[in-house]
């Protein structure tokens, strides 16, 4: 999942974008929508709050009591209290008469904030004036809901990395199901926190959110949870407040440069996470220099994996061989331990991704034995995750990926190229608007490499031209497919849903497609506005018109 979000919160961080008017996160309860918190929270004084925040509260003020906390004016229940941020259009103050209407008993704000505040309507409620609120969002989060977490013992796994994390919180939560346990999840597709599965809006939630589920996890007595960590998440201090007893590192590849600008910022804002006061233990993948540095330089103990040849870690996979889709694999770790694996979606990036789960798992706790009988009775890594390396056909071989920056891209081509010799591989991809640019010319000339047709389309363009994205994609594989000869056909087809059935059209049976871009998302935004589009969706039905056979999937609608 894309992490910008141009209808975000009016209570975002400097430089997103805000519209009170626009759909944001998860709605407040009245519009029936599920709660990002518990059911019960033990009240926490307007005085002890203060206290932490080094805010005197005078007289009856500090009687006041509070019982979550909102960033958000249109998700404030009674009793919260209500965070004014400043945002690059809009401050949250602006909408204090809505979270005071809502049953907001208390106001956070900035000096800007407290002036706007002076100018409107008397305010009803305590306002507490900090310098920086964005700073003490998730500490403050942590403690009105710390005491929900008491004796919960929620174990808590966090990755991160430019790609893998969702595959791998994905697998985490399946291993920890075949051990018994009962596991939530925060990511980019779904949030499980002991209820009904949960459609994600972005890949980490809002502070008051992350700790409202975590807290709610609790509750519903789950044993553990699994979370994605993104970049973003760091930056705009999302997961402030928050320990992870594991964190987990992928890789490091170019994406977000919109945001961080360069590599090293980039590696810097992930190495965060692998810090004291963010988590207890780690797990580096060695794979690239990104995560050789990283296991160097983290401040806290690190076990290494490493899942390529010519890496020396405490434990590195060995062995690995096809079997059906998927890879059987040997993980060697210290004291000559020795795991056997086996992950059933294809391609060598799954085979890291199950390697770092197993790893992290084993970090957290659990023994060789006890883990090595999971792995043999369940197969836990042979989930099924909604739109990574998803296969909606046998013949041709037709696959969904998220796929959307070089690494990734290059990773999906080369594991769903067949190795027969008279099969081709179709490509349907495009980029990002208001993304890192610079990446749109180097997909383009992936795709040219590895692919023997490559039909550029749209992917979301957000609200910049559609057109300008293709020809800076376009331009990367013409130009790689004329300087190096590249036999492959290059196709611009428009919009996304005729892309697919371009491909489809040209593909035989023992041809192999890739879909490349979205995965499991089920909008397209264009010009501010969401489009039903589900990569599947198309592909299952552009198969079927042809009268090819296609996969059975129950969360594949048609």
């Amino acid at each position: 999942m894309s992490e910008f979000n141009p209808s975000h919160d009016h209570a975002a961080p400097q430089g997103h974008a805000q519209d009170e008017q626009a759909p944001q996160g998860p709605a407040s309860p009245g519009h029936g929508q599920p709660r990002f918190r518990p059911s019960a929270v033990e009240a926490v004084r307007l005085d002890s709050i203060g206290e932490a925040l080094g805010v005197v509260v005078p007289g009856a003020s500090a009687d006041v009591t509070v019982t979550g906390i909102s960033l958000n004016s249109r998700t404030v229940e009674p009793d919260d209290l209500y965070i004014a941020l400043p945002g690059a259009t809009r401050h949250g103050a602006d909408f204090v008469a809505q979270a005071i209407a809502a049953g907001a008993a208390a106001i956070v704000t900035d000096d800007a904030g407290a002036r706007l505040l002076a100018l409107s309507s008397d305010t009803s409620v305590p306002v507490l004036v900090v310098d920086a609120p964005r700073n003490v969002v998730g500490p403050l989060s942590a403690m009105i809901y710390r005491r929900s977490q008491e004796g919960a013992a929620l174990q808590l796994f966090g990755v991160t990395g430019t790609n893998g994390k969702t595959t791998t919180t994905y697998f985490i939560t399946s291993l920890l199901r075949s051990l018994g346990k009962k596991p939530g999840l925060i990511g980019t597709i779904e949030i499980l926190a002991g209820g009904e599965p949960i459609p994600s809006l972005l890949t980490t939630p809002e502070s008051p959110e992350v700790h409202g589920l975590l807290a709610l996890m609790g509750e519903n007595g789950l044993a553990a949870a699994a979370m994605e960590v993104s970049s973003h998440a760091i930056s705009y201090q999302r997961v402030d407040g928050v320990q992870f007893d594991v964190a987990g590192f992928t890789n490091l590849t170019q994406d977000h440069l919109d945001l961080h600008h360069t590599m090293e910022d980039y590696f810097a804002t992930k190495a965060e996470l692998f810090t004291p006061a963010r988590a207890r233990k780690a797990v580096v993948t060695v794979d690239d220099e990104w995560g050789r540095r990283l296991a160097a330089t983290a401040r806290v103990p690190v076990t290494t994996l490493a899942t390529v040849p010519g890496n020396s870690a405490d434990w590195t996979v060995t062995e690995a061989k096809p079997r059906g889709l998927g890879t059987e694999f040997t993980l060697s770790g210290p004291g000559q331990r020795v795991l056997k694996v086996h992950t059933g979606l294809p391609g060598s990036f799954n085979v890291a991704n199950a390697a770092l789960a197993a790893v992290m798992v084993l970090t957290g706790g659990v023994d060789a034995d006890t883990l090595q009988a999971a792995l043999d009775a369940d197969d836990p890594f042979t989930v099924a995750v909604p739109g990574r390396m998803q296969l909606v056909s046998e013949q041709p071989a037709a696959v969904v990926d998220f796929a959307h920056n070089t690494d990734a891209l290059a990773r999906a081509l080369e594991a769903v190229r067949s190795p027969e010799p008279d099969s081709r591989l179709i490509v349907v991809f495009g980029a990002t608007g208001q993304r890192d640019q610079g990446k749109r010319p180097a997909m383009g000339a992936i795709a040219a490499r590895l692919a023997d047709t490559v039909i550029v389309t749209d992917d979301d363009p957000h609200d910049e031209d559609a057109a300008a994205i293709r020809a800076d994609v376009l331009a990367g594989a013409l130009e790689a497919q004329a300087s190096e000869s590249l036999p492959c056909e290059v196709l611009e087809v428009f919009p996304r849903d005729k892309a697919i059935q371009r491909a489809v059209e040209l593909a035989r049976p023992q041809d192999s497609i890739l879909v490349a871009g979205r995965g499991h998302e089920v909008w397209q935004e264009v010009k501010g506005v969401n489009l039903a589009l589900d990569d599947r969706v198309e592909l299952r039905s552009a198969l079927t018109a042809r009268g090819f056979n296609v996969l059975q999937d129950d969360r594949i609608e048609s």
